[in-house]
């Protein structure tokens, strides 16, 4: 019973690191037209501020892998989080978009130390055989994020100011601060005979790309995870000034779609007792792709109302709370030492490919729900294919559709 609850309570704490990029993210969502009226600028430009957070975790990742591997896991952390609550004051004070693009960027380069440490204790606390499981209860903290951020933040820019959610943020990761220092292990001995010279690092990150099952899997993760970042980008404007909601009625829409990947994590677990990882990222990619043309067809052709695309997001939302974990699994499974710059150069992939698209969506922004929604489907697309040629090149195409049955990461 006591073993329980320490997993429930280490699960919790390395959630609650994890979710710190995602809740600063979903919960300003809401706001965008609040703040591009009050900082008198566009909604194109604002979510520019989401693309120099996203730049700021990827950016931010590389150099927090070789830290931690070298510091030890908790010196690095508590650094990186000590900037993201400074930064959090400085974009609630912010008078200009310009300079909240700025300081997004600086409190990501801070905050993303959560994600890269709770993803490296996972590999040093757990076993590799629940290595998928222990992520997939992440991603289900995670994903709580979703329900409960874009709600707040749509009920403090209609009755606040949003500013007041920059504060709360800080507040927040103040928090989590304390309870890892009282609850969480220290995880990996610190390697004090670690580089941190420019090129040796460089070649470290170098060594674990040259890995072909991670440096494939990070690519379909990374690829397919950034579907959700076009989704994340668009949504706002799509469904606020395209379909008429309200932000408290965005929020709340918000949360609803994230049930999605709530469900999937948890059908996750059940899953992984008959499928493998392999098997069950295949079979996410397929039908996301399928749902992701339908919405293309029925908004293109005008069939589509606000109901319909809702139903058909949900449904294609579910894709990622199946397929990103097990990549994940799969891309981590090789290394026992290391596991720190491989977590910093998967999380790195993954949000370069969600800056990268959500910059598209800014720059393709046309008054429709088109780019979002090609941008979606179009990441899915690429994922698959990056896989299939994996697939071919390594022979495991055929082995797959041979046995069809549980294959552990090799």
């Amino acid at each position: 019973m006591k073993e329980q609850k320490n997993y429930f309570i280490l699960v919790l704490v390395l959630g609650a690191l994890s979710t710190i990029s995602p809740f600063s993210v979903d919960m300003y969502l809401p706001a965008f037209p609040a703040i591009s009226e009050n900082l008198n600028t566009s909604i194109s430009n604002v979510q520019l501020s989401l693309t120099s957070y996203l730049i700021g975790i990827a950016i931010g990742q590389l150099f927090y892998g070789p830290l931690l591997d070298k510091f030890g896991r908790k010196k690095p952390l508590y650094a990186g989080l000590w900037i993201y609550v400074v930064a959090s004051v400085g974009c609630a004070f912010t008078s200009s978009v310009n300079s909240l693009i700025v300081m997004r960027f600086i409190q990501a380069v801070g905050g993303c130390v959560g994600m890269v440490a709770a993803q490296a204790l996972v590999r040093d606390l757990f076993p590799v055989n629940k290595i998928a499981q222990a992520l997939a209860m992440l991603t289900l903290v995670i994903a709580v994020s979703p329900m409960i951020a874009p709600t707040l933040g749509g009920y403090l820019t209609a009755h606040f100011h949003w500013h007041w959610m920059f504060i709360l943020l800080a507040a927040i990761c103040t928090a989590i601060i304390l309870a890892c220092k009282w609850q969480l292990p220290d995880g990996a001995d610190p390697d004090p005979d670690l580089s941190l010279r420019l090129g040796r690092v460089t070649r470290k990150y170098l060594d674990v790309l040259k890995n072909k099952q991670f440096l494939t899997y990070i690519l379909v993760g990374g690829i397919a995870g950034a579907a959700p970042f076009a989704y994340i980008a668009g949504s706002s404007d799509v469904f606020i000034n395209i379909y008429g909601l309200t932000a408290t009625q965005y929020g709340w829409l918000f949360a609803f779609l994230s049930v999605a990947m709530i469900g999937a994590t948890q059908l996750n677990h059940v899953l992984l007792n008959h499928f493998s990882n392999r098997t069950i990222v295949i079979t996410a990619l397929s039908y996301q792709l399928v749902v992701g043309l339908v919405i293309i067809t029925g908004v293109g052709t005008g069939v589509f109302n606000v109901w319909m695309l809702i139903a058909m997001m949900f449904i294609f939302l579910t894709g990622h709370g199946l397929s990103v974990p097990n990549a994940a699994a799969i891309s981590l499974a090789p290394f026992e030492k290391n596991a720190g710059s491989a977590s910093a150069m998967m999380g790195f992939m993954r949000m370069s490919f969600g800056g990268l698209i959500s910059g598209l969506v800014s720059i393709f922004h046309n008054g429709t729900a088109m780019p979002m929604i090609l941008l979606m489907a179009g990441c899915i697309l690429l994922a698959g294919l990056v896989l299939i040629h994996y697939y071919h090149s390594t022979g495991e195409l055929y082995t797959w559709r041979k046995k069809n049955s549980r294959l552990s990461p090799r």
